[in-house]
């Protein structure tokens, strides 16, 4: 009876309805409500605050979705913290585009990649509270996706360290204290607003001046190494 009236419907230029269609788009709805109340929460009372009861409130659902949907809050918060962090995200389509041409992959890019990094980091409050509370707390989450950040950028290592495998310059502890100083500077402009060196980077003019102090660093590495890419 029931392929019958299907059958009437298709003759009539009508596809039948899925029957899982409805659940299915309902599932990926409260899963995108649950991912974005993570950030609310955060954004509004800190990392602290991430409960269930907070998140399922601030999402509209009830707290036992982010069980059934995530395994644990834990899974929802690494979910959240992935589409927002910028080594795991902004910079996979620049990484992917550059490894079409790693032989080309020079002072240029790098340069790119650190002043991407910058500019996420200066605008992105909830990422300012991530990157806190990553480096205040011991947290096997966030050692996860830390972890995850250390994978992507070895990509880029493995490609740019031969350059300079023959020179006496540490590509790798010079660029580790270029982004942790990213870190460290947004982090004190943002929560404690007073001057760095004389700098506040809240100001469009000193912010101009540490993107110019980034991209001389870079150039001085290349051309110490006498590497002329």
């Amino acid at each position: 009876m029931v392929r019958k009236k299907n059958a009437d419907v298709e003759q009539n230029g009508e596809k039948p309805r899925k029957i899982t269609a409805g659940p299915i788009r309902e599932k990926a709805r409260s899963m995108t409500r649950l991912i974005a109340a993570v950030g609310a929460v955060i954004q509004k009372k800190g990392y602290t605050a991430l409960t269930g009861p907070n998140i399922a409130k601030e999402a509209g659902l009830d707290k036992k979705l982010i069980w059934t949907y995530f395994g644990s809050i834990d899974n929802l918060v690494e979910t959240y913290i992935l589409q927002r962090d910028f080594w795991n995200m902004a910079d996979q389509k620049i990484i992917s585009e550059l490894l079409k041409h790693p032989e080309a992959i020079g002072k240029k890019d790098i340069t790119t990649l650190l002043h991407g990094q910058l500019d996420r980091m200066m605008k992105d409050k909830v990422l300012q509270r991530i990157i806190h509370w990553e480096i205040g707390e011991k947290n096997k989450m966030l050692r996860k996706i830390s972890d995850k950040r250390e994978r992507i950028g070895e990509q880029l290592f493995e490609i740019i360290e031969p350059d300079f495998s023959h020179t006496s310059v540490d590509i790798r502890t010079k660029l580790a204290i270029q982004i942790a100083g990213i870190y460290y500077l947004v982090l004190h402009a943002r929560y404690n607003g007073s001057l760095f060196c004389g700098i506040d980077i809240n100001q469009p003019g000193d912010l101009q001046r540490l993107r110019q102090a980034i991209q001389d660093n870079i150039n001085a590495m290349y051309t110490e190494a006498k590497v002329d890419k």
